[in-house]
This record gives C-alpha cells, sequence and structure tokens, in this order.
C-alpha cells in the first residue's frame, strides 16, 4: 500500500520508562481502520491523492445529501471524516501514480511499519477570548496595589507614525486552529487494536480526530549517536592533537 497517511483519534496521554529509567510522555493514537473513498489523478485532477474515510460506526441519516451519494457510488459503508492523504509509487519515483491503490481498499496502520517519525495534524483546544498574558506570554505590569498587571500597555507611537502597526500582538480569539506536529517519534503499535504510540503531544483534546501522515522532513540521526560503531569525527581528532 503507497498510501502516506491515515485518519484517527486521539485516546488519550500516558507514560514509558525507558531502560535507562527515564520517563517519557506517550500520546496513544487510535489509526484507522480507514477505507479509500476517491482517486486524484494527475491527469483528471492535477494531482496524485486518494480520499480516506475513517471506518466507524455513524447513522447513514447524519450525512448529508452529497455525501450519502459519493459512498453510494462504489458501495461504501457510511463514514463521517473524510480527508485527502497524498500516495507514492510502488518504486518511488516522484509524479508517478500508485496504480496499486483502489478505491474501496483498507488503510491500516501497518503503513507506518518501518518509520520512525509522523507528522500529526489536529484542531487545537479553543481557548475563547484570551488576554495578552495568556496569548502571547507576556510579562505583565507590576503585581503591586493599584496596578493592573495583565494589562498590554502602550501599544501606540508617538508623533510619528501615529498609528498602530498591523500584526501588533494584543488580546484575542485563542485556540480551535489547525496545528501540525512535525517528527513525533512511533514508539509502538498495536496491530490489533490499530492504535499507535508517538512520543510527544498531540493538538486537541481526547476523542478529537487527527490526520497522521509519514515525517515530510524527519530529523537526521545525530553525529555519533548511530550506535557503538559509528565514529564522531570531532572526538577522533581531538584524541590525535593530544597524542601529537
Amino acid at each position: 500500500m503507497a498510501v502516506n497517511g491515515i485518519l484517527g483519534k486521539k485516546v488519550g496521554m500516558t507514560q514509558l520508562f525507558d531502560d535507562k529509567g527515564d520517563v517519557h510522555p506517550i500520546t496513544v493514537l487510535q489509526a484507522g481502520p480507514c477505507v479509500v473513498t476517491q482517486k486524484k489523478s494527475q491527469a483528471k485532477e492535477g494531482y496524485d491523492a486518494v480520499q480516506i474515510g475513517l471506518i466507524e460506526f455513524v447513522k447513514e441519516s447524519r450525512l448529508t445529501q452529497p455525501e450519502r451519494g459519493h459512498l453510494a457510488k462504489h458501495n461504501l459503508p457510511p463514514v463521517r471524516f473524510l480527508r485527502e492523504v497524498g500516495i507514492t509509487s510502488d518504486g518511488g519515483g516522484d509524479g508517478a501514480t500508485a496504480e496499486s491503490v483502489k478505491v474501496g481498499d483498507k488503510v491500516l496502520v501497518d503503513i507506518f511499519q518501518g518509520e520512525k517519525f509522523v507528522d500529526v495534524t489536529g484542531t487545537s483546544k479553543g481557548r475563547g477570548f484570551a488576554g495578552v498574558v495568556k496569548r502571547h506570554h507576556f510579562a505583565g505590569g507590576p503585581k503591586s496595589h493599584g496596578s493592573m498587571f495583565q494589562m498590554p500597555g502602550s501599544i501606540g507611537s508617538s508623533a510619528f507614525p501615529s498609528r498602530v502597526f498591523k500584526g501588533m500582538r494584543m488580546s484575542g480569539h485563542l485556540g480551535n486552529a489547525r496545528v501540525t506536529v512535525r517528527n513525533l517519534r512511533v514508539v509502538g503499535m498495536d496491530l490489533d487494536d490499530n492504535l499507535l504510540m508517538v512520543e510527544g503531544a498531540v493538538p486537541g483534546p481526547n476523542g478529537r480526530y487527527v490526520v497522521i501522515n509519514k515525517a515530510v522532513k524527519p530529523p537526521r540521526e545525530r553525529r555519533g549517536f548511530g550506535g557503538e560503531e559509528t565514529i564522531d569525527p570531532l572526538k577522533t581528532s581531538k584524541r590525535k592533537t593530544k597524542k601529537a
């Protein structure tokens, strides 16, 4: 299967201990199962991608009439959450269509086998209208009696330019925005229950839908930390200098 991503839900957070006794925060994600509902081609739409839907119990009456017709065209089950994800050719070439992907194929969490990092996209928690201290982490004013601690202070200029610049950090709507957290390390996978465990936090509350993709720009391995056989050239040069 040449699909690069999958849909899922945020289950919750926990923690794991490694062999050294260090604790690591872990987010458990329900990754799939999903079904391919539509295929986009370079010839027709101008790009290669597939539309997938998260398979979960939902009443057909909850769907709109266009959604029912879209799914009934290929005799697919009703799905509530639909998103597009990229595909790659089996040979790994750029721009080549993955002919092995067809409408109706299932997408499971096993597409991440062998992957070290993933990118997770979700909707952050809505915080409503927030001030500058909570929204932009301002220090605030003096906390003594008679002072207004969480006020932004002066925002304008003097005689020139006599206006407030655009983009000034002020109070406003906080949260409820599309957020992508990149390069979360994959620490575990449960193929039976379609669970994916990643190290770090994922945007949104528990139960919120997320899109999980293979890492676009995975981090490179740190020099000297690739194993016992890895040689750090900087340390090697220092040793030679001391011996000389």
